[in-house]
């Protein structure tokens, strides 16, 4: 295992945790933006339709994985200038 793998370990379960927060952040707001709600519905809301149910697990699920992958990226690129080569 490359060096710049073994140290981006860290720093890639650091971003993870803050990519999650990230994501649940904008995910909050954009969904203030379309309902008007602050929470989005739960899965077992009994009061939601199923195409809100669906509609909020798709975007939150998106907006989650385009947050992942820039912060993962982020990190990535950000491994190659501090050690030289890209974390693999």
């Amino acid at each position: 295992m490359k060096a710049s793998a073994i140290a981006y370990k860290p720093v890639g379960l650091a971003l993870g945790a803050v990519s999650g927060a990230l994501a649940g952040l904008v995910f909050k707001q954009v969904w203030k933006l379309i309902e008007g709600a602050d929470d989005a519905p739960e899965a077992t809301d009994e009061d939601r339709s199923w195409r809100e149910i669906l509609i909020a697990a798709a975007l939150q699920g998106a907006i989650f994985a385009a947050v992942k992958a820039a912060v993962d990226r982020s990190g990535a690129v950000a491994t190659r200038r501090v050690t030289g080569t890209w974390p693999g």
